[in-house]
């Protein structure tokens, strides 16, 4: 393949387009979430993210876990993690059967927050791919994006 090869380069404004796309949806978000309760979509990620965990197997995630699910560095998602510590969002322990590790928990007033905060994140976000579908480069990722499943 060449730098000309007309695959290449539909391949390249494919991904131009879920960049574009991608990057609206979640400039949208940002600015509803700053506004509405004063959190970033990687906050609101992370809080999203660490609600999930359970006591069962499997059920406390490590922090490269953490850093794979909000799309972080590890470096990262420690600095984030500090900041929603600071912030009474979350709390740290150490792991119950290895001392080494260290758990991250969402506190009962990040817990209030975040439900305070998901509508907010889901009106942005159904308003974000609302406006993106009216772009004729843009409507076929919206369409895609909205015939995805959870993963069960």
């Amino acid at each position: 393949m060449t730098a000309t090869d007309p695959a290449l380069t539909a391949l390249a404004q494919g991904w131009c387009a879920l960049s574009l796309l991608h990057g609206r949806i979640e400039a949208h978000i940002e600015r509803a979430l700053q506004t509405g309760h004063g959190l970033s979509v990687r906050e609101y990620s992370l809080l999203d993210v660490l609600s999930r965990q359970h006591d069962g197997d499997g059920g406390h995630l490590q922090m490269k876990q953490v850093a794979d699910a909000v799309v972080l560095s590890q470096s990262a998602t420690t600095r984030l993690v500090t900041r929603l510590e600071d912030r009474g969002l979350l709390a740290r322990y150490l792991c119950p059967t290895d001392r080494r590790g260290i758990y991250t928990n969402v506190t009962e007033a990040g817990l209030t927050l975040l439900e305070e905060a998901r509508p907010t994140n889901e009106t942005a976000l159904r308003q974000a791919l609302d406006e993106a579908a009216n772009n004729p480069e843009l409507a076929p990722l919206v369409r895609a994006v909205e015939s995805l499943k959870a993963p069960a």
